[in-house]
């Protein structure tokens, strides 16, 4: 597989659900399929698919959101890590059987480079006369992980050690791969490993859709991302804070000339429903929660769920199942914000084999306010599923303080 073929992978933005928001380092193998179960039978009618566990799958003592450093975690002799068998005790290979099972796509997070235990056991490279020293950049290493340090790809070996660890992961049957540790500051060591990662999965010959993640992913980056990987962050993690919502508006902006088929960016995870470690649920009000998956649908940014899907209360689930405004994330062309007034907002986008258009408006304000745009025709709000009749010159409807309409204008 090429890397025009890797494009091929995500011709719309993906739509899943990742482990983060809900259980952090801390997901187990029953989880997983507790989360498929419900994708499957509630979700995947409208185009979800993937399940992605992300981070440290390899602790068998994890500790929540925190890291935990001088601890030995589960590695294969030749420097790859292993699931942890007290969570994951069937494998990997049998949990996504699960997954595909249900119809569904399986996915898992890695932070890039090769394991500090790996090069402190200097374990040997797989099909190689080399060690896991030999090819290490000690002095590359991720500013709030210590799992890992950075490969040298100018070192014999280095491209081997990939190649095994993504040759598994095909093994395993993962569909979606989430590096950690890529996307800033996106420098030379970075970059070289991008494309190491891009290489080695297409050596495998297994369709595999690669997101690199954390942002803010330099936009003077932008064409060489989008050759490489499928879907990149554009920020740093996201939360259910107004605050954090708000500089999205301008990223998913700056970032629109860049998304198409194969390659999108990423605003990163849906913070709704019951989140962190289930001790709560989204801060977000439901304006903020409008606001946010129509800001995310009418940019084409990936949707990934962080709820617990098992406790999906109906507000969420609404969220969620609204085909009318799915369609927007996965067909629309020529997504672009129209207006920035003061915090009134307007995106618009083409409809596929129609003259019709469809427009996000936004109020960013902290009081409810009349959106004007000038239009003329009939009007379908998306998120009421109903035709709103016809406007001559001009919709201006009232928003709500930081809330949001979708429309479709038929024509």
């Amino acid at each position: 597989m090429n890397v025009a073929g890797s494009h091929m992978l995500a011709e719309r933005p993906p739509m899943g659900w990742n482990s983060w928001d809900c259980f952090a380092v801390t997901v187990t193998e029953t989880q997983t399929m507790a989360q498929a179960d419900i994708m499957a039978s509630k979700l995947a009618l409208y185009g979800w698919q993937y399940i992605v566990v992300d981070h440290q799958w390899y602790d068998p003592d994890p500790k929540g959101y925190e890291y935990r450093t001088g601890v030995k975690f589960v590695m294969d002799e030749w420097g790859r890590w292993d699931p942890a068998p007290n969570r994951f005790p069937s494998g990997m290979k049998k949990l996504a059987d699960y997954v595909h099972g249900k119809g569904l796509k399986f996915g898992m997070h890695l932070m890039r480079g090769i394991p500090r235990q790996a090069v402190e056991a200097n374990t040997p490279i797989k099909g190689t006369k080399y060690r896991a020293a030999d090819i290490a950049d000690t002095k590359s290493t991720c500013t709030w992980n210590v799992d890992m340090y950075g490969v040298d790809m100018s070192k014999p070996g280095a491209q081997e050690y990939y190649d095994g660890v993504f040759q598994r992961f095909a093994e395993w049957g993962l569909d979606f791969v989430k590096v950690d540790d890529l996307s800033r500051p996106y420098d030379p060591v970075q970059k070289a490993e991008v494309e190491a990662i891009r290489k080695a999965i297409n050596k495998t010959g297994r369709p595999m859709v690669f997101s690199t993640s954390p942002g803010e992913t330099p936009l003077a980056q932008a064409d060489h991302v989008m050759q490489h990987a499928n879907m990149w962050r554009i920020s740093d993690d996201f939360w259910d804070d107004w605050a954090q919502l708000l500089p999205q508006f301008k990223r998913l902006r700056d970032w629109s000339p860049y998304c198409g088929p194969g390659h999108w960016p990423d605003a990163d995870m849906l913070p709704v429903g019951v989140i962190h470690m289930g001790q709560r649920s989204t801060k977000f009000t439901r304006d903020e929660q409008y606001t946010l998956t129509t800001l995310w649908c009418i940019a084409r940014s990936p949707l990934m769920i962080g709820a617990d899907m098992t406790k999906l209360d109906e507000f969420t689930l609404s969220l969620l199942t609204n085909a009318e405004v799915l369609a927007v994330n996965q067909r629309s062309t020529g997504n672009h914000e129209l207006f920035n007034h003061d915090g009134l907002i307007a995106w618009i986008a083409d409809v596929p084999d129609s003259k019709d258009k469809y427009l996000a408006l936004f109020n960013t304000r902290e009081a409810g306010a009349h959106v004007p745009v000038q239009i003329s025709g009939r009007i379908r709000d998306l998120w009421q599923r109903k035709e709103l009749g016809h406007f001559e010159s001009e919709f201006a409807p009232n928003i709500a303080a930081h809330g949001a309409g979708l429309y479709r204008l038929l024509k």
